[in-house]
């Protein structure tokens, strides 16, 4: 009975690690979905940024994949990303996107990063 218990235990708490490591990024659809909630985004536009994003999810895949440095490549690739979603948005959503970016950019750089 012991044993059972502690079997249990264990993949309890393999499977609450392996959880919230895979929530640390969002999927392209989990982005604009929170993008539609926060920005007030119509259905199309939530559409087109979910492509968008799904787009730049494959590229960062082929890089992974590749090897090699690939830092010197992600950041121009996120830039070209934001430009493609900002000409998505209206000029208020682009301004509070904006916004919400540069607190997430400040957290991140105080040793946040968490919600």
């Amino acid at each position: 009975m012991k044993k059972i218990l502690m079997i249990c235990l264990f993949v309890l708490g393999i499977s609450a690690v392996s959880h919230a490591q895979g929530r640390m990024r969002m999927s392209p659809e989990e982005r604009a979905k929170q993008m539609k909630e926060s920005l007030k985004l119509t259905d199309d536009q939530a559409a087109k940024i979910t492509v968008i994003y799904q787009a730049q999810a494959k590229s960062f895949d082929s890089l992974r994949n590749a090897g090699g440095d690939i830092r010197s490549q992600i950041r121009p690739m996120m830039e070209a990303t934001n430009n493609k979603v900002k000409a998505v948005l209206t000029a208020e959503q682009a301004a509070a996107w904006q916004k919400e970016m540069e607190e997430r950019r400040a957290r991140m750089q105080n040793g946040g990063g968490g919600n």
